[in-house]
């Protein structure tokens, strides 16, 4: 089964104060139970707050900063949405050049709700095709992607997501992209030595 090979995988989940909650646990659970390890990374030190749409939920312990980070060191990341979380990522020069190594190097992204807002800013989503919480479609259209009404979407690299209620549809399509990448990514270094 494909999804077996994400074991062993090293994913960044990326966010700051005031993230979705469920956005971040459910996704991270999923890969957990896939064999994968997570880190959550944010750019600073200590506790970062969860939000259960706009009431304070649990907090969770940073794993790395930005500043401690190296994208060379991850095989995927995560995006976890949240207005106020993906407003503040948006702006930070180092989440920004975080996600753009991770998309050179073609390594897969998992984005949902506002978390594609961080995408647009490091100017990642021209000539794209995505989907997000239905309040920043213009900010995606405007930056040059393509944007759809869908529960998911796959391009390349990336998958997308709505919402919390498209979780279920999001961490399947992740899983299944990470797997997918992985493999290619392991034919390759194969063919080539």
């Amino acid at each position: 089964m494909a999804e077996k090979n994400v074991r062993g995988m090293r994913v960044a989940i990326v966010v700051t104060d005031d993230f979705e909650q469920v956005e971040l646990t459910e996704p991270k659970k999923a890969l957990q139970e896939a064999g994968a390890t997570t880190t959550i990374i944010a750019p600073k030190s200590g506790r970062v707050q969860g939000m259960n749409h706009d009431e304070k939920a649990d907090t969770f312990l940073v794993d790395l900063t930005l500043g401690q980070a190296d994208p060379r060191e991850f095989d995927a990341v995560v995006l976890p949405g949240g207005a106020l979380n993906a407003d503040a990522l948006r702006v930070d020069e180092k989440a920004q050049e975080f996600v753009r190594t991770m998309d050179r190097q073609g390594k897969p992204l998992a984005v949902i709700c506002h978390g594609p807002w961080l995408l647009v800013s490091a100017g990642l989503v021209k000539g794209r095709k995505l989907t997000s919480y239905h309040t920043i479609r213009d900010d995606i259209c405007n930056a040059g992607a393509t944007w759809e009404d869908r529960e998911v979407i796959r391009d390349r690299n990336w998958v997308s997501s709505r919402q919390p209620k498209d979780l279920p549809a999001f961490n399947r399509e992740m899983i299944a992209l990470f797997a997918e990448l992985r493999t290619q990514a392991e034919e390759q270094r194969v063919g080539v030595g």
